[in-house]
């Protein structure tokens, strides 16, 4: 199938960034905020991965980009479009997947891609021609003519995901794509990220999965209570943490107590944090890692019932910049 270009698809230029954000703020009432002082930039033709724990923040900021929420403050653009002044206008540069189902049920699979063109002001041919090529690019063409609801999962995020770049956006958001997806499924999602880059399209992905926006995205902001904690590439984030591995230890002690011992007696240490009853270590050098541990374990008749070695990653990052595990809300 031939490619689309879509970092030239829109009918007004693009200006460098993509998406931009200055001040961008979501308080609902009660006070409670969502987002606080967002100044984010993404770059034209990048996947940026907006990570985050649950509640952090990160379908809230969707929404105010896609239009969908209003900002209470600061402004957003999107393809060089202020969302808020001119939201009609934004809607024809982006593209949306939510988190939810949303396919029309009353529509067939490719009812669906061509209601959407249409809609965006596609003529009737064009809407079909394009409906085709696009069920094609994500493996949907032999159920071209069956009902919504008798799509697995996967298939009806990929059909989502077609929907979503049918009026060809230079920008396409992406609100936790794999989110409940079998690993087969989840793999050909991330194949048909992959794709859709590479011909040029601007990627907003949120997930508060870290491998995936470690594998995926070209640079990934950290989002924590609605505040920006870190953005940059994930291996400049992972360098950051100025460790070479971590190591989590459990134990039949206090985990402040455990860290203390650690902190002395094995060598390389660089942090020690307690999460939960467990301690997590950060450590630079080349040693022999899992003996030092548990030979301090042993002077000190400490019992441990796990030790956990593992490359830094995201969540190490997370747990550096916050004290908590990514995945806790």
């Amino acid at each position: 199938m031939r490619s689309v270009n879509y970092a030239c698809a829109a009918t007004s230029p693009t200006p460098t960034p993509a998406v931009h954000t200055v001040g961008l703020s979501k308080v609902y009432p009660g006070e409670t905020v969502a987002v606080e002082d967002l100044d984010l930039a993404v770059r034209r033709g990048e996947v940026l991965g907006l990570l985050g724990p649950n509640g952090a923040g990160k379908s809230t900021t969707v929404g105010m980009l896609t239009t969908g929420v209003r900002p209470t403050g600061g402004r957003a653009w999107v393809a060089g479009v202020d969302v808020v002044a001119q939201p009609a206008v934004a809607r024809q540069h982006l593209g949306l997947v939510p988190q939810r189902n949303t396919l029309d049920r009353s529509l067939n699979v490719r009812e669906n891609l061509i209601f959407h063109g249409r809609f965006f002001g596609m003529r009737a041919a064009a809407a079909r021609g394009a409906a085709d090529a696009l069920l094609g690019r994500v493996a949907l063409a032999n159920v071209a003519g069956k009902r919504v609801d008798e799509l697995s999962g996967g298939m009806a995020q990929r059909l989502m995901i077609a929907r979503a770049i049918m009026h060809r956006p230079p920008v396409l958001f992406l609100d936790e794509p794999t989110a409940g997806l079998d690993p087969q499924s989840r793999i050909a999602v991330h194949d048909i990220v992959g794709e859709l880059n590479a011909d040029g399209l601007t990627i907003v992905l949120i997930t508060h999965d870290m491998q995936e926006a470690d594998q995926l995205s070209h640079r990934v902001a950290i989002i924590d209570r609605g505040r920006l904690l870190a953005l940059d590439t994930p291996a400049a984030l992972k360098r950051a943490v100025d460790a070479d591995t971590v190591v989590t230890v459990t134990a039949d002690t206090d985990p402040a107590a455990l860290a203390a011992m650690m902190r002395a007696d094995v060598p390389g240490v660089r942090n020690a944090r307690a999460l939960g009853d467990a301690l997590m270590l950060t450590i630079r050098g080349d040693h022999a890692i899992f003996a030092a541990v548990t030979a301090a374990a042993d002077r000190h008749r400490v019992v441990l019932r796990e030790v956990r070695i593992d490359d830094p990653t995201l969540e190490t990052v997370f747990i550096h910049l916050t004290g908590r595990e990514l995945r806790e809300s």
